[in-house]
C-alpha cells in the first residue's frame, strides 16, 4: 500500500507563528494551505505555496468556517448557501495566488470544525463538494477515510469529483471509525503509538480501535503534524517507514 504524507501549513498569520514548515516540507507530498479564513494571510500563503514549489509537493486548499479568532475549532450554523460561498472563496483565492506562480492546486481538505461537521453530516458534505465542483478546476475531494468510504465515495461521483481518503497518524479511532474526542483521554496517540499506527495503515490497511478492534481503512494519504520539533521529526520516521 502506497501512503503519501499530507499536513496542514502556511498556519502563521501576522506576528503570529504557527508550524515548522520549512523543516516540514521537505518530507511530505501534499500541503493543505490555509486560505485566510483560519489562518495565513497573504505573505504566509504565498511563501508556502513558495516553498511547496521548490520542495515539488502538490498543494491543496485548507478552507474553513470564518473563524479566525477561534482557528477555524468552532462549529457555525450557516445555511448551504453561504457555505457554498465561503468554500468557493478560499478556493479562488489560493488558486489566483498559486496561478501567479505557476503552481496549481489539485484538491480541497476542510479545516477543524468544518471537517468535523462535514463528516458528521451530509449537508454539509453536499454544499462542500458543490463548492468545489463549481470552481472550475479539476480539483480531488480530500476527507477522513472511514468504513462509510464508498458511500462518500458515490456521493462525490455526482458532483463529478475525485475523492483522495486520508488516515491519521497520531489519533485515535473509536470503533465507529470516527476520530476519538480530544475531550477523551487517549485521543492523541504517544509517538510510539503512533509509529505503531503508521506500520498498521501501511502493511495492513487497518488502525487498532481505542477498544482494541482491527478496523479496516482504505486510506490514500495519512495526515502528520510537524507544529513543533518532536513533531518534525517523528515525520521523518513516519517518511521512512512509508518508504519501507
Amino acid at each position: 500500500m502506497s501512503l503519501r504524507l499530507n499536513c496542514d501549513l502556511g498556519e502563521s498569520f501576522g506576528a503570529w507563528k504557527m508550524g515548522l514548515d520549512d523543516q516540514v516540507m521537505p518530507f511530505i507530498d501534499q500541503a493543505n494551505i490555509a486560505c485566510g479564513f483560519h489562518a495565513g494571510d497573504p505573505i504566509v500563503i504565498k511563501n508556502t505555496l513558495l516553498s511547496a514549489k521548490r520542495h515539488n509537493v502538490m498543494v491543496g486548499a485548507h478552507p474553513s468556517y470564518p473563524d479566525l479568532a477561534g482557528f477555524g475549532r468552532r462549529s457555525m450554523k450557516l445555511p448551504a448557501t453561504e457555505i457554498i460561498a465561503i468554500v468557493e472563496y478560499q478556493i479562488a483565492a489560493l488558486a489566483g495566488m498559486a496561478e501567479n506562480i505557476d503552481t496549481p492546486i489539485t484538491y480541497v481538505k476542510p479545516h477543524g470544525a468544518l471537517y468535523n461537521d462535514m463528516m458528521a453530516n451530509g449537508h454539509i458534505r453536499s454544499a462542500i463538494m458543490e463548492a468545489i465542483a463549481g470552481s472550475h478546476l479539476p480539483l480531488a475531494f480530500m476527507l477522513q477515510a472511514t468504513p462509510e468510504a464508498e458511500t462518500h465515495r458515490q456521493e462525490a461521483e455526482m458532483f463529478g469529483l475525485e475523492v483522495m481518503f486520508e488516515a491519521f497518524a497520531d489519533r485515535c479511532y473509536d470503533d465507529n471509525g470516527a476520530l476519538l474526542s480530544r475531550a477523551k483521554e487517549g485521543a492523541v496517540h504517544s509517538r510510539e503509538k503512533m509509529l505503531a499506527q503508521v506500520a498498521q495503515l501501511k502493511n495492513d490497511s487497518s488502525v487498532t480501535t481505542v477498544s482494541g478492534h482491527r478496523l479496516e481503512l482504505q486510506a490514500d494519504s495519512l495526515c502528520v503534524h510537524g507544529d513543533n520539533l518532536e513533531g518534525v521529526s517523528a515525520i521523518e520516521e513516519i517518511r521512512q517507514l512509508v518508504n519501507s
